[in-house]
């Protein structure tokens, strides 16, 4: 099977540098634009399936990425979601490190020990859990040549990632998951996969041109 695992396209939020976790953000101008250029990059590209998580922002990408034609087999899965920041929902980071600055430092540098804070505030561990289980059910009874596109999140795609490449969620800031990117995992079945390509956004944006966001 192949998996297309993709980050929804930038919100305002994004751009802003606040941590949006579970609100319901949408995709600002830039990122309807690159999930349309993901959607020309994909126009000619099997898909046999296509999960998303239900926040608008992924949905967004994921019917712009699949076309008119292909976007009516779209499905959603909470498992998907992305992490849930908890009291640190709709703040930038500088306000956090006025706020909550041990645990800021904490989430740079061992983000595996931190549990955000507040109702609804998750783990890394608690986001691999849910996530690797969501993987599973939208892989369940693909063929061995059938493509699953799969669009997530960026706390989501880095541990299943991290958990495919087995590194350590201490170790989840390593590499990057831009906007409307692509990530390629092929393999026989869930637990055997390869990622044949990451942090992949060609599509939109310049070999040395990539923008990193300032919240998560």
């Amino acid at each position: 099977m192949k998996i297309l695992l993709a980050r929804h396209g930038e919100t305002p939020w994004n751009a802003e540098g606040r941590y949006q976790g579970r609100t319901d953000i949408p995709l600002s101008d830039i990122g309807i634009a690159q999930a349309q250029a993901l959607g020309r990059r994909l126009a000619d590209v099997r898909i046999d399936r296509a999960v998303a998580s239900p926040l608008a922002r992924a949905a967004q990408t994921a019917r712009l990425a699949l076309g008119e034609a292909r976007a009516a087999m779209l499905t959603f899965d909470d498992g998907f979601l992305e992490i849930g920041h908890g009291d640190w929902e709709g703040l930038l980071t500088a306000e956090i490190a006025q706020r909550d600055p041990e645990r800021l430092n904490a989430w740079r540098q061992a983000p595996d020990t931190v549990k955000m804070p507040g109702p609804g505030g998750e783990s890394l561990q608690d986001v691999e859990t849910r996530a690797w289980a969501a993987l599973t059910r939208a892989c369940a009874g693909l063929g061995a040549e059938d493509v699953l596109l799969v669009v997530a999140h960026d706390a989501v795609n880095r541990v299943l990632l991290a958990r495919l490449l087995g590194i350590p969620l201490v170790r989840v800031w390593d590499f990057r998951q831009a906007p409307a990117t692509l990530n390629l995992l092929e393999g026989p079945s869930v637990d055997a996969l390869e990622v044949v390509r990451l942090n992949d956004c060609t599509h939109h944006t310049p070999l040395f041109g990539e923008a990193k966001h300032r919240a998560l």
